[in-house]
């Protein structure tokens, strides 16, 4: 059992900074093996009609699960398969109009290496992410990308460090390369991510969260002061709309226009909602984006906005709690 040392911190330090540095130059390196071998690759995985499968195992096996988890999100449809398991069954999911990536620093993984006969059968195209281009997986293959490394970053020059690194950051080039080739854009990124803070903010339209019907505080123009701020009171959306007979918007009066006229010792019950309510108030058009009203709604330094139709009816409205409760903040 190994005896614990007392840390030393600027050991501690400098070892931390000496991994960064060895992984962040071998990752600088991989720049100049962006090639012909790394364009035929993505062209492989661009005409391919089936999906791209992506295998390895140990180390390498958890760098491929997240090269095709980002090829999935990024509009290359893609998924990973373990070689152990494909070797006892998984192997049924590769179909041959598919095309594989494979991965393994030595090239020479023995779970790996035996899946070459079974997908060469197949007819499939090959793409092989190794640190050995003699191995049997880089010969095997119809192109090979080399992502070998100098040292690991691993004082022992044991753990898959260094090279994982290599690995990962070859798989993101190949991803935003097939992004950019495919014209993949920020709405079919917000498609592919519908619960994440992007995908809220480039789907959610005001529509989606706008309050309707019994739930919009609206009051006639000829109601008074005292009545507006009942209707305030119960609706809860700090504001009441004012509308004429037919819901057409005439102004909005708030919390912030109550503690105005407050100031003017006006008679609650004599004072017309129309004589004190902002005229002219800005509204929102439910196609909206919600984030692109929230943006509006931040210039003004407003909390609530109602919500019109083509004809300037009140059909909704919303507040900075409605954009909140969506994620769109």
């Amino acid at each position: 059992m190994t005896t614990m040392k007392t840390p030393d911190k600027q050991k501690i330090i400098q070892l931390a900074q000496a991994v960064i540095k060895e992984e962040a130059n071998a990752v600088l390196d991989l720049s100049n093996r962006i090639d012909d071998d790394f364009v035929t690759a993505c062209e492989y995985l661009l005409t391919t009609s089936g999906r791209i499968v992506v295998l390895g195992i140990g180390k390498s096996g958890h760098i491929g699960r997240k090269i095709a988890a980002t090829l999935a999100s990024t509009g290359s449809p893609a998924f990973f398969i373990s070689a152990a398991e494909a070797a006892h069954g998984d192997m049924g999911m590769i179909d041959k109009q598919d095309v594989a990536i494979l991965l393994s620093n030595s090239g020479q993984s023995d779970e790996l290496v035996s899946l070459l006969p079974p997908l060469k059968r197949l007819g499939i195209r090959l793409i092989a992410l190794t640190g050995n281009k003699q191995s049997n997986l880089a010969t095997n293959a119809d192109v090979t990308l080399d992502v070998s490394v100098t040292n690991e970053a691993c004082p022992l020059g044991l753990a898959p460090t260094t090279s994982t690194t290599a690995m990962l950051a070859m798989g993101d080039a190949l991803a935003i390369a097939l992004l950019d080739a495919k014209g993949f854009n920020e709405s079919d990124f917000a498609r592919s991510h519908p619960a994440g803070r992007l995908g809220k903010r480039l789907l959610i339209k005001v529509a989606d969260i706008m309050h309707e019907g019994k739930e919009v505080p609206q009051v006639l123009e000829d109601m008074s002061l005292k009545q507006g701020l009942l209707e305030i009171t119960s609706k809860g959306l700090g504001m009441t709309v004012v509308v004429d007979a037919s819901s057409r918007i005439l102004g909005i009066f708030t919390d912030g226009d109550l503690r105005r006229v407050l100031d003017q010792d006006i008679d609650l019950h004599k004072t017309m909602i129309k004589d004190v309510m902002t005229r002219n108030c800005h509204t929102a058009n439910q196609e909206q984006l919600a984030a692109e009203i929230l943006e509006v709604m931040q210039t003004l330094r407003i909390n609530s906005i109602p919500v019109a139709d083509k004809d300037n009816k009140l059909i909704g409205a919303l507040n900075m709690h409605d954009l909140l409760n969506a994620g769109v903040i």
